[in-house]
Formats: structure tokens, C-alpha cells, sequence
């Protein structure tokens, strides 16, 4: 697990949001019992950080006294959180203390996906590692939400045992879905690869409170939460298009929740219609059916993205020539959102992350002719290397985010 980074959900103790929800921020209440919560999560952050490391190495990491931290690691280590290692070598005099890390069992997230070809589900335990995983192909276009989830909570089921057996206790779960959400609403507002429109889900999934949110948004948090930088416009492409955009270590969501839409950026304004309504938009001309069709290919049913890859690998020249212009749309759709925001970098993520020998070229070349900002940098623009495995992971991490900044939560403690 990489280091704790509080900006995008405050700890306890300071304003609170729930990483995959928008919700209003509500300052926590300034109490001991706030303060401990506080300080639980500082501790913890510093084993996240720093382990193996000892007590009173844990003390001078967050500033708080040994024996305020020998309270709270006894807490920590009661609730599964940490485990003792054995002696830490310190290189001070006397006897060494024992080295703490995070716990590899105790409370766990579970990632959910729809995707318009497939479900997928996972555990990851503290350190951020999956534990147990599972994605099965399915052809969710057009069929009924009820259908879908049904199938969805079969698979949770299998990897949440699988997890059980390992000695891992779930404590949340996201649903990551390529579409319009409403996080504070758990509802799916529209998913049009999907054909869901108002779909209203659950408060709970498994026994677990559920949360839901956009497929890309996940992919930029975690990449985020594993080390990337902190203002990044982070492309997340498969059937749709759409984008996320950290801006100082936070996500940001719009006026309404649904930035990212850069699928529905026109590139030609008087290019083919859209399912949306409009014009030229962006998918009409880097979405996965354009590219298939610009490239001639009546693909069998399955991963498409991989075939295409494999024909593009034999250098069939149709494909080639689709790809490149799905490039130079992408990068003509980028160049307005980096004048506009000034990122540090733009990641391609998603299934597409597996076409970018083909596409980055494209995209390179329409940002540097057309950002203005600065001085356009090839090594700003870089493949996810989470890939199509981002959004699932994301989903997972959210659940992880929410111990870490609160290990003190009645939800983490089983209450």
C-alpha cells in the first residue's frame, strides 16, 4: 500500500467525504473520541508508509508521544489492522521493539464491474494487494439491470468466500459502471453502452454498504492512490469514452457530479450523429465501433480490444489507419481539455490502454500542434499501467481509502 496521502478523503477529525460519493462536507466533531479516531489514522497512515517500523519510530513519524502510540497500536492491533512483525532494529540502546505492518488479513474491500462486455469482481486487503479475484465475459449491452446484478452478486459471492478462507473480512463495496452516476444517490442516472437509464441501486450488497460510481473516475483514483500525480486528466476507454480529472489530489466532479464526459466532446461538429444527440462526438470517431468499423473488421464476440491489437500487431494496414485516426481524435478531444486545466500529465487507462502503440503517435502529435498552455512534453502523455484493470481496482481501494482515513469507524470495527 503506498503512502497515505489525505488529500482526496480528509481524515477524521478534520472534513470527511467518501471518496466515491459527492455528498456535502461535514466537519467531524471536535471531541476525544474525534480526536483518538484522528489519531488512529495518523498511526496508521505512518505503518502504511513506513513499515516495518517499530513504536518509537511510529511516535516520531506522526509527533505524538510513545505512549500515546502504544495506546493506539494496541487498538490497531485488536481490530486486525497491524500485526507485530518481531524485533525492528533500530540501532538504538536496549532492547529492540517489535516492528509493526499492516495487517494481511482483517478488513478488506470488494471491487464490482459492470462492463459492457463483462463482470468482474475483487478483494484487496490493507496493503492494497487482491486477494481474490474473478471476471467472467458477458454481453451486458442491452440486457436488463436486474439480469446483470444478478449475475454480478454470483461472482462477488465466489471471491468474497475466496477471501472469507484467507482469513479477509470485507467491510464495503463499490460498483464501478461506465456511465452517468449520482454517487450520493447510489443511482446509475444513464449508462448508455449499457441501455440502463435511473437505475436505482441498493444501500447494500452481500451484507455490505454498496456505493457506485463512474468506471473512469476509479481508474484515476487508483492510479492516484498508487503514486500518480496529483493533477492528471485520466482517460478511461473500451465502448465509451470518458475521462477523469484530478486536480490537486482530489477528483473533481462538476456542478452536477458528471464531469469527464469527453466522449461527448464534438470533433467535428458537423460529423455523424451520435447517440447522445449531437454531432461529430468524440466516440463516433475513437469509440470501440468506429474504430472496428473504420477498420473493416466483423469481429467474433469477445475481448475485441485484444483482437484488434493482434490484427494491428500483424500490421493489417486497415487497422492501422483506423487507429490512427482514432489517435488524432483522441488528441484533438485532449489538446481543449489541457488549455483548459493545465494537468501535469494525461494517462491513457482503460482497455485502450492495450491499443496505445497505436494510438499514442496520434494523440501526441494533435497535442503538441495544439496546446497552448505550454510546451507540450511526449513523456506527459503515458499508458495506465493499471490498464483495464484500473476501475476494478479503484472500486476495491475506495473501501481501503475509507479505513485508512478513519480506522476508528464504527463500519471498520464490525459495528
Amino acid at each position: 500500500m503506498p503512502s497515505v496521502d489525505q488529500s482526496q478523503a480528509a481524515g477524521p477529525g478534520s472534513e470527511q467525504r467518501h471518496p466515491a460519493r459527492g455528498g456535502a462536507v461535514q466537519p467531524a466533531p471536535a471531541s476525544q473520541q474525534g480526536m483518538r479516531r484522528q489519531n488512529l489514522a495518523l498511526v496508521l497512515g505512518a505503518v502504511a508508509a513506513h513499515a516495518p517500523l517499530s513504536r518509537a519510530d511510529a511516535a516520531a513519524v506522526t509527533g505524538l508521544t510513545r505512549a500515546a502510540v502504544s495506546s493506539l497500536v494496541v487498538e490497531l492491533l485488536r481490530e486486525g489492522l497491524v500485526v507485530e512483525l518481531g524485533p525492528a532494529p533500530s540501532g538504538r540502546v536496549g532492547r529492540p521493539g517489535n516492528a509493526l505492518s499492516l495487517s494481511p488479513t482483517g478488513p478488506a474491500g470488494l471491487g464490482l464491474e459492470v462492463g459492457v462486455e463483462h463482470l468482474a469482481a475483487c478483494v484487496v486487503d490493507l496493503r492494497g494487494e487482491v486477494r481474490a479475484q474473478a471476471r467472467i465475459p458477458a454481453g451486458n449491452r442491452g440486457r436488463a439491470a436486474e439480469e446483470v446484478l444478478t449475475e454480478l452478486v454470483a461472482l462477488a459471492e465466489g471471491v468474497v468466500a475466496e477471501a472469507r478462507a484467507l482469513g479477509l473480512r470485507p467491510v464495503g463495496a463499490t460498483l464501478a459502471v461506465p456511465g452517468l452516476v449520482d454517487a450520493d444517490a447510489n443511482l446509475v442516472v444513464r449508462a448508455p453502452n449499457l441501455g440502463w437509464r435511473a437505475l436505482s441501486l441498493p444501500d447494500t450488497l452481500l451484507g455490505l454498504p454498496l456505493a457506485v460510481e463512474n468506471e473512469a473516475n476509479l481508474g484515476a483514483l487508483a492510479e492516484l492512490w498508487r503514486g500518480g500525480a496529483l493533477d492528471v486528466v485520466h482517460v478511461s476507454a473500451e465502448a465509451g469514452i470518458g475521462a477523469a480529472l484530478v486536480v490537486g489530489g482530489r477528483l473533481f466532479r462538476g456542478a452536477g457530479g458528471f464531469a469527464g464526459e469527453l466522449g461527448h466532446v464534438p470533433v467535428r461538429p458537423d460529423g455523424p450523429a451520435c447517440a447522445c444527440g449531437a454531432h461529430g462526438c468524440l466516440e463516433q470517431y475513437a469509440g470501440e465501433r468506429a474504430v472496428l468499423a473504420a477498420a473493416g473488421l466483423d469481429l467474433a464476440p469477445g475481448d475485441r480490444i485484444a483482437q484488434l491489437a493482434a490484427h494491428a500487431t500483424a500490421g493489417t494496414p486497415r487497422v492501422l489507419a483506423a487507429l490512427e485516426q482514432a489517435g488524432t481524435a483522441l488528441g484533438t478531444a485532449l489538446a481543449g481539455a489541457v488549455n483548459l486545466v493545465d494537468p501535469a500529465a494525461v494517462v491513457l487507462g482503460g482497455a485502450y490502454a492495450e491499443l496505445g502503440d497505436w494510438l499514442l503517435p496520434g494523440m501526441r502529435r494533435e497535442l503538441a500542434e495544439r496546446v497552448l498552455v505550454r510546451p507540450w512534453a511526449d513523456a506527459s502523455l503515458s499508458v495506465s499501467a493499471l490498464g483495464r484493470r484500473g476501475p476494478l481496482l479503484g472500486a476495491a481501494l475506495v473501501t481501503i481509502r475509507r479505513i485508512m482515513d478513519d480506522p476508528g469507524a464504527p463500519a471498520v470495527l464490525g459495528g
